[in-house]
């Protein structure tokens, strides 16, 4: 319930949803299209975090899969334009046209408990441009990237899973769709570097690059392969020894590691 706070958690649970249901018919791209909305309606920073992830989602379930027709590819392309101009909006009129304490008095006002005084602490994040949060991110750039060893570490605990995601790239029986596969990883991650340019929440956007990343993983294990890829052993001594490393590490900060 605690996670349900962080707005984080819908764009994963959106595309957690793209991965179960059926995607043969337009309903679909229309669908993943209402939801890339409301989650640029619940913070433009979506644009970069998981919209990407849905595309790519859709592009490998549907459009790999049935094909891109007239009209499935007009659905598409109005999509992204619509998604666009919405980002837009989001970003360059969605200022708060108030000074920041008259913000913060209307959140008091509707707050069930009011005393939680701390709870607005961090209300300038709703209320500052996008020229202020680059500001902010590249004056504490120093500091923050002490901990890149660190990001490394705990990326590099995940190798067998990267080694299992390869290989079934690899394995794909179209050539086509291991280039699509790679230009769309590319693409995701190609928005979480930008999006480390802009807010210092380091640790938050490694952790959500990874959750892309399975997410689109399991989209890959839907398409047609040459040749069945066997899942990571339970009796690899070093898979083990990583994983028990991940699971007694206590929890990861969000702008530092730990």
């Amino acid at each position: 319930m605690h996670t349900l706070g962080h707005f984080d958690i819908y764009g994963c649970m959106f595309a957690i949803c793209l991965l179960l249901i059926p995607a043969r018919s337009l309903a679909y791209v229309l669908l993943s299209a209402v939801f890339s909305v409301i989650l640029i309606l619940i913070h433009h920073i979506h644009l970069l975090m998981y919209v990407p992830t849905i595309a790519a989602i859709v592009v490998l379930r549907h459009y790999l899969a049935c094909g891109v027709n007239r009209e499935n590819a007009a659905v598409g392309i109005a999509s992204l334009i619509g998604l666009g101009a919405l980002f837009i909006a989001a970003q360059f009129d969605g200022t708060m046209a108030v000074p920041e304490p008259e913000l913060v008095r209307h959140l008091q006002e509707r707050m069930a408990d009011p005393s939680q005084a701390k709870l607005l602490s961090f209300s300038y994040i709703w209320h500052q441009p996008l020229s202020k949060e680059m500001l902010d991110t590249w004056q504490r750039l120093p500091h923050n990237v002490l901990g890149i060893p660190i990001f490394a570490l705990l990326i590099g605990l995940h190798t067998p899973l990267w080694r299992y995601f390869l290989n079934l790239i690899l394995t794909l029986a179209v050539d086509a769709h291991r280039r699509i596969v790679t230009a769309v990883i590319v693409a995701v991650s190609v928005g979480y570097l930008i999006m480390f340019a802009i807010v210092f929440d380091y640790s938050r956007w490694i952790s959500n690059w990874a959750t892309c990343l399975f997410l689109i993983l399991h989209a890959v294990k839907m398409l047609p392969a040459s040749k069945a890829v066997p899942p990571i052993s339970v009796h690899d001594r070093k898979t083990m020894v990583f994983g028990w490393i991940v699971t007694l590490i206590p929890r990861v900060g969000i702008v530092r590691p730990f």
